[in-house]
């Protein structure tokens, strides 16, 4: 079966209602392969697991329950707790041209020139795109993850590849 890794999927929020439904932050590009009825996924780093009881979608955000966690008070304990799952470091996204973040997290980051100007150090989910947080010498830099400004992402490499954009490494005034 391979080497298995851990990874964060999603963050519990806050409960909805009384049956013990809790909205999820989601932390996956794939949440229909990472939440499912049945499915069992880590309590943070506590040992623990839950097993999903069921999942919708309520408004475009997730909503799931847990065997267990029959109702509001039980759920509210788990709020803030992330929530991980033990998948293949070999399995690959769905769709062509994507990653997930343990792929592109370390990887060194070139400038369009191919000198290494810094390091991905986290892929931040925001609500217009993803975004790249690279380490640079003296500090950080935000990096939208799109083909405009990161045209070449070499896993086997080890590095991805900036565009030829002026200020995209530069500090801000």
């Amino acid at each position: 079966m391979g080497d298995l890794v851990d990874v964060t999927v999603g963050i519990i929020g806050r409960p909805h209602g009384v049956r013990g439904d809790v909205f999820i932050d989601v932390r996956t590009d794939e949440p229909g392969r990472r939440f499912t009825v049945g499915a069992r996924l880590a309590l943070g780093d506590s040992g623990r697991s839950v097993e999903i009881a069921s999942v919708r979608w309520n408004r475009g955000r997730l909503m799931l329950s847990f065997v267990g966690y029959p109702d509001r008070t039980t759920v509210e304990r788990l709020v803030g707790e992330s929530l991980g799952a033990k998948v293949p470091a070999a399995e690959l996204p769905s769709e062509a041209d994507e990653y997930f973040d343990r792929q592109l997290v370390g990887l060194a980051v070139l400038d369009h020139a191919g000198q290494r100007v810094g390091t991905v150090r986290d892929v931040l989910h925001l609500p217009a795109q993803d975004v790249l947080e690279v380490a640079v010498e003296g500090g950080e830099r935000l990096i939208p993850f799109v083909s405009a400004l990161v045209p070449d992402v070499d896993l086997r490499a080890g590095h991805v590849r900036l565009a030829d954009v002026e200020g995209l490494l530069e500090d801000l005034e």
